[in-house]
């Protein structure tokens, strides 16, 4: 597929096999709806709408997020490392460019309640922030188990305002939030607008998510081309619904010579447990098989009986049965590679970009950085990786998932302690 029958996938919501509209019938005069909005005000600019996007994600957001050369990462990988570096975008990942634009478009639609899911919690901070922003009335919806993990990205969304709705379903994670966001929304189509916070679900959200997105391909593409003189040799980003991944990936979709990796969360094992019907990874680009799950036909985690199986990672954010159509498509051509780094490789990275850059990344992003630490010698010699957020929202998580691993660059826990260091 070339990149302009990519581009055409706006029109149709096809990615070769992937994609679609596979939504209940009460939903589909919402879906047509926000379908003209997203032409007329996103790809035809009316009402200036692109034009104050711009200008909220600069004096709102605070773009352009600087792309970094890592110069210990550098040193020890013998390579050019730079970092994108989402995780200043006000908020702390990449979610505000995609939440601010679809708040700011229910805003032109006359929409008067906003809803949301979240997962790490990142994109519910994020609509929470823009809601707050745009004086919109928000409700996020939760997975239990997320919440507990994510407890003061909870609190932040309830500082900005949004009501926070605990999913109890399943195993309380991003998929069974995505579902319980999804019955809410049919059942308040007129005046309510669901923020997808990624390039999944029916079209034409993995579309317009991945052009919200994509200002992080644009600025890093011309970032990169300043700073090391021509475009990098490889692009590196986390990969679970993968708006992200889109976002990095977009503008160098068309760069033959620069190649792409979505990197998975691999979990403790790339294994599926056909009998519990338990995934202990989340990994649908490179174990999963086609299938439709929240409104749209992609890859996705099943398992004989092409029942979905519950995903695992120790991110939460990447803690997702199912990945983007565009994405599944682009593996498929062999444009994109998919690969993956379990958890452990995760946490190590977490810590080594704290300690050699000063930078603490969000648990999505560490595995990425895995990735490059995984496979650096064979990346080229110019390398950008996508930090997507930062670790403030995992500082928990990692406390007590280092304590339980043996990990070799990890600062001593019970010394910290006792040092009044935590």
């Amino acid at each position: 597929m070339s990149d302009s029958d990519r581009g055409a996938g706006a029109g149709d919501g096809k990615f070769g096999p992937y994609g679609g509209q596979y939504v209940p019938e009460v939903l589909m005069p919402a879906i047509e709806e926000l379908t003209d909005a997203y032409e007329r005000y996103v790809l035809d600019n009316e009402e200036g709408f692109v034009d104050e996007f711009r200008e909220r994600l600069a004096d709102f957001g605070g773009r352009p997020t600087p792309l970094q050369r890592a110069d210990r990462l550098s040193e020890r990988y013998g390579t050019e490392v730079y970092l994108k570096r989402e995780d200043l975008l006000h908020g702390g990942a990449h979610k505000l460019n995609n939440a601010l634009g679809q708040v700011l478009l229910a805003k032109y639609m006359g929409k008067e309640r906003i809803i949301a899911e979240t997962g790490a919690g990142q994109h519910g901070t994020a609509t929470a922030m823009a809601a707050a922003h745009l004086d919109m009335p928000c409700e996020v919806y939760m997975g239990e188990r997320d919440i507990n993990r994510q407890r003061p990205n909870v609190f932040r969304m309830r500082l900005n305002g949004a009501d926070v709705v605990p999913v109890t379903a399943g195993r309380g994670t991003l998929k069974e939030a995505i579902s319980e966001t999804m019955r809410e929304w049919a059942t308040n189509v007129e005046d309510t607008h669901y923020v997808i916070g990624s390039v999944v679900g029916p079209h034409p959200f993995p579309t317009m998510v991945r052009d919200f997105q994509a200002v992080i391909s644009e600025e890093a593409r011309g970032q990169i081309r300043e700073k090391a003189g021509r475009l990098p040799d490889a692009v590196l980003a986390c990969a679970g619904g993968g708006s992200n991944t889109m976002g990095t990936f977009h503008e160098f979709v068309g760069d033959d010579d620069v190649d792409l990796y979505a990197v998975e969360a691999g979990g403790s094992s790339l294994d599926v447990d056909q009998e519990t019907g338990v995934a202990p990874n989340s990994a649908s680009l490179s174990t999963g098989s086609e299938g439709v799950l929240h409104g749209a036909r992609t890859k996705l985690l099943q398992d004989r009986d092409g029942q979905i199986v519950e995903s695992h990672s120790v991110s939460s954010g990447l803690d997702y049965a199912g990945v983007g159509p565009e994405l599944a498509a682009l593996v498929d051509e062999g444009r994109v590679t998919p690969v993956n780094e379990d958890d452990d490789a995760a946490l190590e990275a977490f810590h080594r970009l704290s300690q050699e850059e000063g930078i603490i990344p969000a648990l999505e992003s560490a595995h990425a950085l895995a990735y490059l630490h995984s496979a650096a010698d064979d990346l080229g010699e110019v390398v950008v990786v996508n930090v997507s957020g930062r670790g403030d929202k995992d500082l928990e998580s990692v406390i007590e998932e280092t304590d339980r691993r043996d990990l070799s660059n990890a600062p001593d826990m019970d010394v910290l302690e006792r040092e009044g260091g935590l």
